[in-house]
């Protein structure tokens, strides 16, 4: 998941900070302030499906594109969160290591990528709560590892990242 924002020009909003520092619930109550009052938003998808077909680096450009895809207003220059970027279209761009913790709008567009995942996961627990998606948010701690030894996987699961996991199923 990838979001990106046009803040209002002048506007400040003192509580943007990288998404990693924030509690669940002020990420949640940030979502709402950015959904309502940024010029522009948009939230790109990739399945699992996808990332396991042109590997996970180029299935985040893919949803950064997704996410640019839905913006209403064309922004003028894009800050990109990271150190790589596939061009968009004709838009010159900065790619900026840490920059959800540097610039608002990326830590906005940081906000909007990260609750809109949760969201998905919690959808995802509903359907396979064996898996604790609600909990882990797709991260693949203990509880999660030992599910997919017990359950096998699903249709949700990237199958390429964790071979060593595959292998141990595959010899069980």
């Amino acid at each position: 998941v990838a979001g990106a924002v046009i803040l209002r020009p002048g506007t400040d909003y003192p509580d943007l900070d990288d998404s990693k520092k924030l509690t669940e619930k002020r990420r949640m109550a940030l979502r709402e302030v950015i959904m309502k009052e940024a010029l522009a938003y948009g939230i790109g998808i990739v399945t699992a499906e996808e990332i396991d077909e042109i590997n996970i680096l180029n299935a985040s450009f893919l949803a950064m594109h997704r996410a640019l895809d839905q913006l209403q207003t064309r922004p003028e220059f894009l800050l990109i969160d990271g150190n790589r970027f596939n061009k968009y279209h004709d838009l010159k761009h900065v790619c900026v290591v840490g920059g959800d913790a540097k610039y608002q709008p990326i830590a906005a567009a940081s906000i909007l990528a990260k609750t809109t995942r949760d969201l998905v996961m919690e959808e995802y627990d509903a359907k396979y709560p064996m898996y604790h998606w609600k909990k882990n948010k797709g991260y693949p701690t203990p509880e999660h590892k030992q599910a997919i030894a017990d359950y096998g996987t699903t249709p949700l699961h990237r199958m390429t990242f964790n071979m060593a996991i595959q292998l141990k199923l595959d010899f069980n």
